[in-house]
């Protein structure tokens, strides 16, 4: 009914901590693109930041609200990333499913009047 969701080779996955040695000395001076790339994978240069300055938060909020601030938030995200994995029924499936469940339940309740009018004739067989 619904798609499979297909898990990426491992070749595919991207390395996001991939320690890559690039030695700065046989690179020319002129090219900016490979200055960069040192930069980023570790060289011996070190690259200055910038520090953030820590946000003020409202004096009304406490930590216990923000706590249940965040986890209500994080629930929600979280409820977001899963909806996107269900594979919907189309109309046409909905509508199939919905009308099976519908004469289950009808013929479950016939047979169900069976039986307790089987019963209840028996229990006055009985009683009289």
């Amino acid at each position: 009914m619904g798609r499979l969701q297909r898990k990426k080779p491992v070749s595919k996955k991207k390395d996001k901590k991939k320690n890559v040695d690039v030695t700065t000395s046989l690179q020319p001076k002129g090219n900016l693109a490979m200055e960069k790339a040192a930069l980023i994978v570790g060289s011996s240069r070190t690259v200055k930041r910038k520090q953030t300055l820590p946000q003020k938060k409202p004096a009304s909020w406490t930590k216990q609200d923000n706590n249940y601030l965040n986890k209500g938030l994080q629930f929600l995200r979280e409820v977001k990333v899963e909806l996107k994995k269900v594979a919907w029924p189309t109309r046409k499936q909905t509508l199939g499913s919905t009308l099976v469940v519908i004469i289950l339940v009808m013929i479950i309740a016939l047979f169900l009047g069976m039986v307790d009018i089987g019963l209840s004739g028996l229990v006055r067989v009985f009683i009289q």
